[in-house]
């Protein structure tokens, strides 16, 4: 069974050949930790599994191969294998803590019962609290026998740099335009218009496209925090505090939905500082070309720019506990008062 990551085929080549098997049936290249790193919907949770799966498959089509059909290779997909121990934060928390750590150790510590390794997925690390990601050093210093360790995060800078010198590390990076729209209609039977537009949105990331493409609600939800955002541009900020209220009204979804908020708001500003320094990049909100131009025509390229950093740092407070409300209403502030078109034309219809 082929690999099927898009646009990544040297992670693949370079995974494959350390899953393959020597002449005496070891893997020589194997590392017991690796790192991949990447914005989400990159592909990074995508190819780690199959790299587990390569690794405890039990009817390898070719050498570093792996079926997909064994009951090793489905359990791994689905995140069942009796081997693998996932760590992600508990239900409640937003950090992976060093209890977790410690409950992971003592698994790991055990030999395979199924597999030929223990696998352990830890995702997102980023999130793992000083104290947790100190304990899991001991692991990467001194690994157990048959273990592999499969983190991912956003950035290698944005761990330790002990655990960083200690892993493989597997930098991924979002495909062009073209071929992830390419991808979408080949692979995915997804329609021209709407191929498009979910190329130029995910930013080339063809996990985030393919989820926006499976997900019947996603672009209806980006127009209707579209049509609040493009409202408030030329409202005074009463009117923006509102939405800032009715989001934290939302209780235990207002961080959630204020992530998805946040990711529109910060992309609309990103497009129009390309557009206001006069760079030729493709826009990520590609249907609202004429409200991206009306706004860069009224802010400088500095202003742009300090608001699309503005918006990266709010996503760094809300995972650390921020409050959903001010977060929101003192990145409101910094708006700029501004006319732009409200007529968002027909774009939602693609969603269907």
């Amino acid at each position: 069974m082929n690999w099927h990551i898009h646009q990544h085929d040297w992670a693949v080549k370079l995974l494959s050949s350390h899953a393959a098997r020597s002449l005496d049936g070891s893997r020589d290249r194997l590392r017991h930790a690796y790192l991949f790193t990447g914005p989400q919907g990159v592909g990074r949770q995508t190819l780690a599994i199959q790299f587990a799966q390569a690794l405890n498959c039990t009817n390898p089509p070719g050498d570093g191969g792996f079926c997909g059909a064994c009951r090793d290779c489905r359990q791994t997909r689905s995140l069942t294998h009796p081997d693998l121990s996932l760590l992600v934060p508990d239900e409640g928390h937003k950090d992976i803590r060093i209890d977790q750590v410690r409950d992971l150790q003592r698994t790991l510590s055990l030999s395979p019962y199924a597999g030929t390794y223990r696998i352990a997925f830890l995702v997102d690390f980023q999130r793992a609290t000083d104290q947790a990601a100190n304990a899991l050093l001991k692991t990467l210093e001194e690994p157990p026998d048959r273990v592999v360790m499969l983190l991912t995060a956003n950035t290698p800078e944005g761990l330790l740099p002990t655990i960083v010198s200690r892993c493989e590390v597997i930098r991924l990076r979002p495909a062009s335009i073209a071929s992830t729209q390419t991808y979408l209609e080949n692979e995915k039977g997804v329609a021209t218009a709407q191929a498009s537009l979910l190329a130029h949105l995910s930013g080339g990331r063809v996990g985030a496209a393919v989820h926006l493409a499976e997900d019947p609600t996603a672009l209806i939800r980006r127009r209707e925090h579209l049509v609040d955002f493009l409202r408030l541009l030329p409202a005074h900020r009463y009117e923006r505090f509102k939405l800032a209220e009715a989001i934290s009204k939302q209780r235990s979804q207002a961080r959630q939905k204020f992530n998805e908020v946040l990711l529109i708001w910060l992309s609309f500003w990103r497009d129009v500082f390309m557009c206001a320094s006069g760079e030729a990049l493709p826009l990520l909100n590609k249907d609202l070309e004429v409200q991206i131009n009306q706004v860069a025509a009224q802010v400088s390229p500095e202003f742009a720019r300090a608001l699309v950093v503005a918006h990266e740092k709010a996503f760094q407070q809300l995972d650390s506990y921020a409050n959903v409300q001010l977060l929101a209403e003192t990145l409101m502030l910094q708006w700029p008062l501004v006319q732009v078109s409200q007529d968002l034309g027909d774009f939602q219809d693609l969603s269907g």
